[in-house]
């Protein structure tokens, strides 16, 4: 049986974390979310349904119905990555909301809720908030998702989102350093390649001076 690449989370926004789920690693293309057990696998990696729900929801789907979510799910980040690119480099306007709207018309099938539920709170017994979600449909694995690109579009600073300066690297990312100078999704990655690159391109230099 293959053995499945690991989703990358190195954007600091899941929102951005959606957009960087099909990208290149390895000089390969790699689509996390080509079929529903793709999508049901990055949502449990990315933390953003637990296991049990998604457990769940994939015994009570019908044959195919995860993967004409997988459609829907790969069609909203194509959707919305148009949407960064548009905009990403440049504090984002309210004007923008009228691109948002198909956006806000996910959003609204969401059947979120809070309930008051038992904690624990210092070694006691105690009451807090929870939000809680029905999962009626496999369609509503869509909802935490639109989820995380609405708290990109309402938190995060649009004028520091980045992509990677990587030759070959798709991979968008949010700069929450304090110099706001990240220039690479990863140093371990595109970021050693650089050096490298850059090393080769001395040691060049200096043989041809010889």
């Amino acid at each position: 049986m293959e053995q499945r690449v690991p989703a990358i989370f190195v954007a600091g926004s899941r929102g951005l974390d959606f957009l960087n789920s099909v990208a290149t690693p390895l000089h390969t293309r790699v689509d996390w979310i080509a079929d529903g057990a793709g999508l049901l696998a990055w949502l449990a990696e990315a933390e953003l349904v637990p296991r049990e729900i998604l457990e769940g929801v994939r015994r009570q789907a019908r044959p195919g119905e995860l993967d004409k979510v997988a459609v829907e799910a790969r069609n909203l980040r194509e959707w919305f990555r148009a949407f960064v690119e548009r905009h990403r480099g440049e504090a984002l306007e309210a004007r923008a909301l009228r691109e948002l709207e198909p956006l806000n018309r996910l959003l609204e099938r969401d059947e979120a809720f809070a309930q008051i539920t038992p904690c624990r709170r210092g070694g006691e017994q105690a009451l807090e908030l929870r939000a809680v979600r029905r999962w009626r449909t496999p369609e509503s694995l869509l909802a935490p998702i639109a989820e995380a690109l609405a708290h990109l579009v309402t938190s995060e600073d649009f004028s520091q989102v980045k992509r990677c300066e990587g030759a070959a690297c798709t991979l968008l990312f949010a700069d929450h350093t304090r110099s706001k100078a990240r220039r690479w999704c990863s140093m371990a990655i595109c970021g050693n390649r650089a050096k490298q690159a850059a090393h080769r391109q001395r040691l060049r230099g200096g043989a041809s001076a010889i």
